[in-house]
C-alpha cells in the first residue's frame, strides 16, 4: 500500500488538491449566489453584467436589442428586433467554468506568480470568450431558431469548453512544476 501510495504521490496531490479547490471556489460562489438579493442587479451582479455586455457587444454590431428582467424565471430576457430570442440565467455567466479551470491550474500550480497571473488571465480569456459566444448564441439565435438544440446543446459548448481544454493544455506544457 505504501509503495501505491509514494508511486501514485504526484496524482493523489492533484486530485486532492483539485478538489479542495473546486469545494472551497464553489461554496464560496454559492454563497454569493444566496446573498445576492437581485434588487439592484436581477437575478444577480454577474449573470446581469454578461447579459448587459452581451447587449452591449449586439448593439455594438448593429442590432436592436434589450435586456429586460424575465417575469417568471430568475433570469433576463434577450430582446433583437422586438423579438424575445433567449434568456440568461446564472449557469450563463461562465463563473462555474472559471471555477473548474481556476481548480485544475491550483492543482497543477507552477510557480506562484506565473500561476497567479495565468489563473487571472485565463478566468479573462474565458469570460470574453464566453461573452463572444452569448452574442453569436444570441444572434444565431434570432435567425436560426430551429437550430436552438444543436446551438445551445453542442456548438458552443463545445466553444467554451475547448476554450478552457487548450488555456489547460498549454499550461501543462509550458508552465506547470508537474511536467515531464
Amino acid at each position: 500500500m505504501k509503495a501505491l501510495l509514494r508511486k501514485y504521490k504526484s496524482v493523489i496531490r492533484f486530485i486532492i488538491t483539485f478538489l479542495v479547490v473546486y469545494g472551497v471556489l464553489s461554496m464560496g460562489y454559492n454563497l454569493y449566489l444566496n446573498m445576492s438579493d437581485g434588487s439592484k442587479y436581477y437575478p444577480d451582479y454577474l449573470t446581469n453584467l454578461v447579459a448587459e455586455q452581451t447587449n452591449s457587444l449586439l448593439k455594438a454590431i448593429g442590432y436592436d436589442s434589450q435586456v429586460i428582467p424575465h417575469p417568471d424565471q430568475p433570469s433576463l430576457k434577450v430582446i433583437v428586433n422586438g423579438k424575445y430570442v433567449a434568456r440568461v440565467i446564472e449557469g450563463c455567466n461562465s463563473a462555474s467554468v472559471i471555477i473548474l479551470f481556476l481548480s485544475f491550474i491550483a492543482a497543477f500550480a507552477g510557480k506562484f506568480k506565473t500561476t497567479l497571473f495565468y489563473c487571472f488571465a485565463g478566468s479573462i480569456i474565458i469570460y470574453a470568450f464566453n461573452l463572444i459566444r452569448m452574442v453569436i448564441l444570441t444572434i444565431g439565435l434570432y435567425h436560426y431558431p430551429w437550430r436552438q438544440e444543436i446551438l445551445h446543446s453542442v456548438i458552443f459548448p463545445v466553444i467554451i469548453y475547448g476554450t478552457v481544454f487548450l488555456l489547460w493544455m498549454f499550461w501543462v506544457n509550458r508552465f506547470s512544476n508537474n511536467k515531464k
